[in-house]
């Protein structure tokens, strides 16, 4: 194995000089708070499901959304239709969604960009195969009867925590979703349009579009089959509800969406359900000048992104994830915790800490509260990865201010641990694979499971605050990776794409809590990052490998996957590792003079298979962990 050059050798100084210019680089991003935050990107469904918020609520006249319409016609690909990723394939929903968005702003149907979206939807099943979040915007502007959508009833809030299904067996980002869908199913609100304005030539079998899925015959042989059929028997009860358990679920359903709102930069903080509420507020007759309604409009329109004339729209705001990142970025150059970069960044995340209780502590054992969000406030929701990036970069560059946080901060990711071993994003909790055949879970994210690559995080996060494999929280960790860990070698990444991100993650995990990394399991893992690193020493994985498994550890070659499979086989393999060599080479090579690197690829993940990000600062703070390690660890001054 070759060996890789110590500084002071030219391809040392090379690494040294592009370090210095990334660091420079995102120095100059930090805002004067102290905190970093990148632009959100996500796909078409983000402008065209606002445009038709703004056609359900009667506020099409908002002159904006022509720039917002602008800027979706633009994500328009040449085969007519809209996809979830760039170089992806046409999205079903997300085609009929942009086609609706487009026609109600004035675009004619007989247009060549209509006419090619037309042709595309027909060719993938028509209009009646969208999804079910999809039919809930169709309703709500009298396209479909509500009875194509799944009846979530408000009486879910009374459901305890022995039934199968309730609000705290489903993911937390459910949660906020379905809430205020079921409130609108539920008293139907209906925008209703002119004929012109619909979208009935978009579908291919009108009756299928005015029911739930396929029509369940005899007795039900499958979940899905009795999913379907209790959805048929929620449908009969819809019609004769019981008045006053009706009455009083709308009430409670709408104080804990009320409840959910305090002190959050929106519903949930994420797109979805800032849209649903306003709806939810639509329909229960708030005036359009209550305070409640005119935040909930501010807040989204703070994902507003205008360049010249068109608006594209974020899904939420990152400034914590992007901070802890950099912040962590900054340590591992050997930036001290006295600079004032440092300085400010950690003051800034100290005062994100979540001290109330909220959602998490419903399966938790008693901790004192703590953790930290992903946005600017949402303190009913501090998740698992923020918290252990927060916290090792904390531990690394915080100083001793940030002490008392950080062991709050360990307590409650020890207290959230899964009883498989692993660790969730939102809650503490198990794998229910029933909760995914209920009608409403094609959004493909029902549940909030233990997951590696967040385990990985969590175990480097715990190293770096002197835990070890001896330590019973790691010992079950440990387990649960090499449950997990697939056939290739590899493991699966939920929140970044996708087994380059989930196979870097563990492993730096393995290596920060002093695994014995010539361990069998983690040289399987080491030999799958060669054997998807390509010949000019990069590494690119494309979305479509959540869906077909041919694409795994394949797509075009990205910086941030790139300095992932790099740091990778650092953990596994050393800095002088020739494979580290050649990818580090590629980033340099790649690298723009100033400091950063392009990207135009996705390698984010929401929910796989149905929405994808572009973190736009994983660019430039990912490759400078990357160069800043290597000098580490060959241990060159800094």
């Amino acid at each position: 194995m070759a060996s890789a050059a110590p500084a002071g050798s030219a391809f040392g100084d090379r690494v040294a000089a592009a370090l210095h210019k990334a660091q420079s680089a995102l120095l100059k991003l930090q805002h004067p708070d102290g905190y970093w935050v990148g632009e959100l990107q996500g796909d078409s469904i983000l402008e065209s499901e606002y445009i038709l918020l703004k056609f359900i609520l009667g506020q099409e006249n908002d002159p904006r959304l022509a720039k917002i319409g602008r800027y979706l016609h633009s994500l328009q690909m040449s085969d007519g239709g809209w996809s979830l990723f760039p170089g992806g394939p046409a999205d079903l929903s997300g085609t009929v969604k942009a086609y609706f968005a487009l026609k109600l702003l004035g675009h004619d149907p007989q247009a060549p960009h209509m006419r090619q979206a037309r042709q595309v939807v027909h060719r993938l099943g028509g209009a009646e195969k969208c999804n079910s979040f999809t039919k809930f915007y169709f309703a709500a502007l009298g396209q479909v009867s509500y009875d194509a959508c799944p009846s979530i009833p408000p009486e879910i809030v009374y459901l305890p925590r022995g039934f199968t299904f309730n609000l705290h067996h489903v993911s937390a980002w459910t949660r906020t979703m379905i809430l205020p869908l079921g409130l609108v199913t539920t008293l139907r609100y209906t925008r209703s349009l002119p004929e012109n304005l619909g979208i009935a030539e978009l579908y291919l079998d009108r009756a299928a579009a005015n029911r739930v899925g396929e029509i369940p015959r005899g007795l039900p042989l499958s979940w899905r089959d009795f999913c379907l059929r209790l959805d048929q028997l929620l449908k009969i009860y819809d019609r004769h509800p019981l008045k006053s358990l009706r009455r009083r679920a709308i009430g409670r359903a709408e104080h804990w969406l009320l409840d959910h709102l305090d002190h959050s930069q929106g519903l949930g903080a994420i797109f979805p359900p800032m849209v649903y509420i306003l709806i939810v507020f639509k329909a229960l007759a708030y005036p359009d000048d209550h305070p409640r309604v005119v935040a909930a409009h501010k807040h989204l329109e703070d994902f507003f992104i205008e360049e010249g004339d068109a608006i594209r729209i974020q899904p939420c705001l990152s400034p914590v994830w992007d901070t802890g990142i950099a912040l962590h970025a900054l340590a591992e150059t050997g930036t001290s915790p006295e600079s004032d970069a440092a300085r400010r960044a950690t003051k800034w995340l100290l005062e994100k800490e979540c001290r109330v209780a909220a959602d998490w502590q419903k399966n938790c054992r008693a901790v004192e509260p703590s953790g930290w969000f992903f946005e600017f406030q949402n303190p009913h929701y501090p998740d698992v990865d923020d918290t252990a990036m927060v916290c090792m970069a904390m531990r690394r560059a915080g100083g001793p201010t940030a002490n008392e946080a950080i062991a709050r901060g360990i307590d409650w990711l020890l207290a959230m641990q899964n009883d498989d071993g692993g660790w969730s994003a939102f809650d503490r909790t198990k794998s229910r694979p029933i909760l995914e055949k209920v009608p409403f879970a094609d959004h493909n994210a029902m549940q909030d499971p233990s997951c590696p690559d967040i385990v990985g995080r969590v175990l480097e996060c715990l190293g770096h605050c002197g835990l070890r494999p001896d330590h019973p929280s790691v010992r079950g960790a440990i387990a649960f990776l090499k449950r997990t860990q697939e056939a290739g070698g590899g493991w699966w990444g939920r929140w970044g794409c996708n087994f380059v991100y989930g196979t870097w993650q563990v492993l730096t995990g393995l290596k920060s809590i002093g695994e014995d990394m010539n361990q069998p399991y983690v040289q399987r893992a080491a030999a799958w990052l060669r054997s998807v690193q390509k010949s000019d020493g990069s590494f690119g994985e494309s979305c479509l490998s959540y869906e077909d498994p041919s694409w795994i550890g394949k797509g075009e070659s990205t910086a941030s996957q790139t300095a992932w499979g790099a740091m990778g086989l650092m953990a596994a393999a050393g800095a002088d590792d020739s494979a580290v060599r050649r990818a580090l080479d590629w980033l340099i090579d790649h690298q723009g003079q100033d400091g950063n690197w392009e990207e135009m690829w996705y390698t984010g993940t929401g929910f796989p298979k149905v929405f994808y990000l572009k973190y736009h600062l994983y660019r430039l703070y990912f490759p400078l962990t990357a160069l800043a390690r290597y000098r580490r660890m060959l241990g060159a001054a800094m």
